[in-house]
């Protein structure tokens, strides 16, 4: 109630005169998952509900598989719960309807993010009487990390088994943000934070974090009646999360110079574990190298016999000899390895895990990753992360995608994919602000399904606490509340989950020798994302792109890269990357067509779209509801999204970061203008309704205007990124929809 009266009560209007030059005014739409009802817009026709049901999934063909035989492929988010209000495990009271809104949006599998958390809850109670609540499942009182938190455990398995029960699967994460105690015995407990390198090579960590996964994977769910390790509906189990030693070493992160009160600008190991990894190396050198090269291998770094051969930093690679480079990443690749193939063992083997398993993620797209590949493509599926100008790595820009296709996520993204294995990305956002976030959905979902990827998750969902949310997008990466991005979750999963656009006609595999795969790491920054000379980066824009062999042929010479426009080759998607104009991406299939970008100065169309608008940047889409194309269907879903900010956003002087975050309730700019709905099959009459943040209609049906090239429907008359459009062919589906709209 509290929010409705705030809602009603605000009458200021905010005018919008940004980087875009627009003078749109902003005004309020709220996502209110709290009170959202089922709606014409709900996709959860597409979940396959148990999750499970058949079994487990499999990889068949370098795909994910149902028993049936049917593909699998992933919408879906992360679940985290870093800011206040926010949590990840919601109480037991409201796991059915996270669920149950998770399922609305087409959002078919959750990534457990974090469950290994040690903080405090941000959403629990406090005071000297409340007993401290984690944020994961690791019981904060103890003096140790090794327990389990029972309310928390079992917050897990309800939220599970309501997933379960509304078709959506589970990917659990096991080694992500512990952080340890002097209970644990870990060496340097205080200082190492989430450990992350070391988890490969102290001997204390590699047992504990086989300890947490026996914990979790055998512990039995009583509302699944079933324990992890045996439940069809977790499809993924995740061994680490984004860590990797050959990006200490290309980063200059394995120094050892690490204390309790350095800095923590960059990660390094300290002392103890520096002092490990170098006696490990040469413990390896003496049982893979002879002795004379062992003895070329002291020469060259001018050391005397019987002493250990110090590692190289990262200011010696472009000099380093080949022996002693190659000597060392061989070693790298060795312990990679051995950790992900003795977790994949102890996991399946000595657990009786079922669920497939993923190493880690690629996730340094400035770095090459042919290294890393070389054991984490030993798994059943290989996963990449990217973010598109992510405030920790770029600072601050505020650019649109479209305008730099060859830098774009696509391309990034696509450097990771293996032939004949499942190819999942587990995060990706647009991060927050960004003026141009609305380009992020519809694109990745349209190239991830023509490049036949088998999983997109969102970074990240934060489900909201029932008497603690706030009408507004609280953080970077959160778009539980966003109402551009949850808004075009629904026409994503249509896309990509059943999926409309089709996959490349084309693969263009890339082989590597052993050789090359070493020396990537002595390429130039500017060799990236693919750090293969000579292939062009274009190629993901036009063909399906996979790794054929890291051990294999060198790579063939590639032809010139020609430039845009991007046009795919199945017809069905193009990026234009004009200079004078701004880039624009159209999406034309049977069941979902798109124009994304500038569109105003582009004047571009599809078959059955077109639109004449005010506002310079924004995102159409339009989408059939029912299994026919468009041109016969009865119901479409239609958003239309251009920029958000919260009600008291302040941007820096550049325009690049929110100076001042802002406060509820959040703002949209409202996409203003004409849409034309073109060549239907008719006799036909066409009325549109708008949907507030909670599925609801605003107003009464819109009524199009019949017009010699098609139908034409006013925008902007109402706040609102969604509509359902009524293709009405007889009297009878006018009383259904009329019926509809009156529950």
């Amino acid at each position: 109630m509290r929010l409705r009266i705030a809602l009603a009560s605000m009458t200021m209007v905010i005018a919008c005169r940004g980087a875009l030059g627009q003078e749109i005014p902003l005004q309020p739409f709220v996502i209110n998952h709290h009170e959202r009802v089922d709606s014409p817009a709900d996709v959860s026709f597409l979940l396959d509900a148990p999750a499970g049901r058949e079994g487990f999934i499999r990889v068949e063909d370098g795909h994910l598989i149902k028993p049936s035989g049917d593909r699998l492929r992933i919408w879906g988010v992360n679940l985290t719960g870093w800011t206040q209000g926010s949590t990840l495990l919601p109480p037991k009271e409201q796991a059915s309807l996270w669920a149950k809104t998770l399922s609305r949006f087409g959002i078919n599998c959750v990534r457990f993010h974090f469950l290994d958390l040690t903080t405090r809850d941000p959403a629990a109670p406090t005071g000297p009487e409340v007993r401290p609540r984690p944020s994961g499942l690791i019981d904060r009182t103890p003096n140790h990390t090794q327990s389990f938190d029972a309310e928390q455990l079992d917050r897990l398995d309800y939220f599970v088994a309501e997933l379960k029960k509304h078709g959506i699967y589970v990917n659990l994460n096991l080694n992500v943000g512990r952080t340890y105690k002097e209970g644990d015995g870990v060496p340097d407990y205080d200082v190492i934070q989430h450990a992350k390198g070391m988890t490969f090579i102290g001997e204390r960590l590699l047992e504990l974090q086989r300890d947490y996964a026996r914990q979790l994977l055998t512990h039995f769910n009583p509302y699944t009646k079933s324990e992890y390790r045996h439940e069809p509906a977790v499809a993924i189990v995740e061994i680490v999360n984004e860590n990797s030693l050959f990006e200490f070493w290309f980063r200059n992160w394995l120094r050892g110079e690490q204390t309790a009160d350095s800095p923590r600008i960059q990660l390094d190991f300290t002392a103890h574990y520096e002092r490990r990894l170098t006696e490990l190396y040469n413990a390896w050198l003496v049982e893979n190298q002879s002795e004379e090269q062992l003895a070329q291998l002291r020469e060259i770094a001018g050391v005397p016999a019987g002493e250990p051969v110090p590692r190289l930093r990262r200011v010696q690679f472009a000099e380093a000899p080949r022996e002693r480079f190659h000597a060392e990443a061989s070693f790298y690749t060795a312990v990679e390895k051995s950790f992900f193939e003795g977790m994949k063992q102890y996991l399946t083997e000595e657990l009786g895990v079922e669920s497939l398993i993923v190493g880690c993620a690629d996730h340094t797209y400035w770095i090459p990753n042919q290294p890393m590949l070389q054991s984490t493509s030993l798994m059943d599926i290989v996963d990449g992360h990217v973010y598109w100008q992510h405030p920790a790595i770029w600072g601050a820009r505020n650019t649109p995608m479209v305008n730099d296709p060859l830098n774009s996520t696509i391309v990034k993204l696509s450097r990771s994919a293996f032939a004949g294995k499942p190819y999942t990305v587990s995060e990706v956002n647009h991060p927050n602000p960004n003026e141009y976030a609305s380009e992020m959905i519809p694109i990745l979902a349209a190239y991830g399904a023509f490049q036949d990827w088998d999983g997109i998750f969102f970074y990240t969902f934060e489900p909201k606490a029932l008497d603690d949310w706030q009408p507004y997008v609280v953080d970077n990466f959160d778009i539980t509340l966003d109402p551009v991005k949850m808004i075009q979750m629904s026409v994503g999963a249509l896309l990509f989950s059943r999926p409309d656009v089709k996959p490349a006609q084309q693969i263009i595999e890339r082989s590597y020798s052993a050789e090359q795969v070493i020396e990537s790491m002595r390429l130039p920054e500017s060799a990236k994302p693919y750090f293969t000379p000579g292939f062009p980066v274009g190629t993901a824009l036009r063909h399906g792109v996979r790794i054929e062999s890291l051990d294999g042929k060198p790579t063939a010479n590639f032809p010139g890269d020609p430039p845009g426009p991007y046009l795919s080759d199945t017809g069905e998607l193009a990026w234009h990357d004009s200079k004078d104009r701004g880039g624009l991406v159209t999406i034309e299939t049977d069941r979902t067509q798109a124009i994304v970008g500038f569109v105003k100065a582009s004047n571009r169309s599809t078959r059955h779209l077109s639109a004449e608008i005010e506002n310079k940047f924004c995102s159409i889409t339009l989408s059939s509801l029912d299994s026919q194309p468009i041109a016969r269907s009865e119901t479409l879903l239609l958003t239309v999204c251009s920029r958000i900010e919260n009600t008291g956003t302040k941007w820096n002087a550049r325009r690049t970061l929110w100076e001042t975050w802002g406060e509820g309730p959040t703002l949209i700019e409202p996409v203003k203008g004409w849409l034309l709905l073109k060549d239907l099959e008719g006799p036909v009459e066409v009325r549109m309704v708008a949907l507030d943040g909670s599925g609801r209609p605003m107003g009464e049906h819109i009524r199009a205007r019949r017009l010699e090239n098609g139908w034409e429907l006013p925008l902007g008359d109402r706040a609102t990124t969604c509509y359902v459009v009524h293709l009405i062919r007889s009297a009878e589906q006018f009383k259904h929809v009329e019926a509809i709209y009156e529950k």
